[in-house]
């Protein structure tokens, strides 16, 4: 299947038309450059994706036909005439209206000075992330969800360990940052030696980090949290609701393999890392827990089963070099289930912040997540 792509198109307070269908190269619903650049070139202005309104067909957030509203200030394009139903919506994310999506432009253009028109990189009910021209450079805009950990904060953390494994922040509030270019490439196809060399040095400044911050989440047992996911009507049977509770013990045997608790990153798969040596990025589920969910998180998603062996390898190494006394190998096996169990509670966490249309995005990932854990 591939994306095509309807649009909703306001000005403001005025319901401009509708325009669409049309046929987009990336199949990801939530990135957006190639739909405003389509629509830039229909309506003669910078357009903005505001939010999801449907979609039919497609699945895994990829494919199918997916309708968005877009916002164009000060379009004159003459467009077929389309109705858009308006509504307060109290978990709206900030830029996924107009009115928000100026006021974080303005709180931008408050901290640097752009060049010309911010150009949208990506959207979805996670996070906003756009492009800002400078005379220096493109600076790089990032707003989250009030259910996303405080991101310039948890770097700052980081940076005071090694300012090399983080961004810098350029400015920050509550729910956005500025962050300068990194240049390089996204980590997806990194090679072994790059992965160890992330992994070591992120090893290093989280065995640095075992104070919890005040403002950042506890995670260290999530018995309680996993207690209360499964008392909702996930679609589990009562088996399975059963062969859960039953892995809970974990926690305990985890805490026995003599890791400390920190800061940990919760998804730190290397297409959050970029460049070489890596650059880690997108700190939205930092916890202070158990590290293991990230050294299972590291070997997820990478493509061979070579690179995951090396990667298993290096956190093993790294951690025994930070803590003599753990045994990171048998936290990886004890853990295995926990870590699907730790991802079925965000999850939840996404889908009671985020509005209903927005909702396709993770539902049913906490009982998907959930069998994950009993199939191990």
């Amino acid at each position: 299947m591939e994306r095509t792509v309807s649009a909703i198109v306001t000005d403001g307070d005025r319901c401009v038309g509708s325009l669409g269908p049309f046929a987009v190269a990336v199949p990801w619903w939530a990135e957006v450059e190639p739909v405003v650049d389509r629509l830039r070139e229909s309506l003669g202005v910078p357009a903005y994706v505001l939010r999801l309104l449907r979609v039919d067909g497609g699945d895994g957030a990829r494919d199918g036909h997916v309708t968005y509203h877009v916002e164009a200030p000060g379009t004159a394009a003459v467009l077929p005439a389309a109705t858009l139903v308006t509504y307060d919506e109290p978990l709206r994310s900030p830029w996924a209206s107009a009115a928000g999506l100026r006021e974080l432009f303005d709180w931008a253009r408050d901290n640097v000075r752009v060049t010309g028109p911010v150009e949208q990189r990506k959207t979805w009910n996670l996070a906003g992330l756009f492009r800002l021209p400078t005379a220096d450079g493109p600076v790089w805009l990032k707003a989250t969800p009030g259910f996303a950990a405080d991101e310039a904060r948890v770097i700052a953390a980081f940076a005071a360990v090694d300012p090399t494994l983080v961004p810098t922040v350029l400015a920050a509030a509550p729910g956005r940052m500025l962050l300068a270019d990194l240049p390089g490439e996204d980590g997806w196809d990194a090679p072994e030696a790059v992965l160890a060399n992330g992994i070591h040095r992120f090893v290093r400044a989280q065995s640095a980090l075992d104070t919890r911050p005040s403002w950042l989440t506890a995670r260290d047992d999530m018995g309680d949290e996993v207690r209360a996911l499964l008392t909702r009507d996930l679609g589990l049977t009562a088996e399975e609701v059963a062969a859960a509770h039953a892995l809970l013990p974990r926690w305990a045997e985890l805490a026995d393999c003599g890791l400390p608790n920190t800061i940990v990153h919760g998804d730190f798969h290397s297409g959050n890392w970029r460049g070489e040596p890596p650059v880690i990025l997108d700190f939205a589920d930092a916890h202070f827990g158990n590290p293991v969910i990230d050294g299972l998180r590291v070997m997820d998603f990478l493509a061979t089963p070579a690179k995951k062996a090396a990667a298993r390898a290096a956190w093993i190494e790294a951690w025994r070099q930070a803590r003599p006394e753990s045994d990171p190998a048998r936290a990886l096996a004890v853990a295995e289930p926990l870590a699907h169990l730790y991802y079925a509670v965000r999850y939840q966490e996404f889908l009671d912040g985020i509005e209903e249309s927005e909702q396709i995005y993770h539902r049913g990932d906490p009982a998907s997540s959930v069998r994950a854990a009993l199939g191990i």
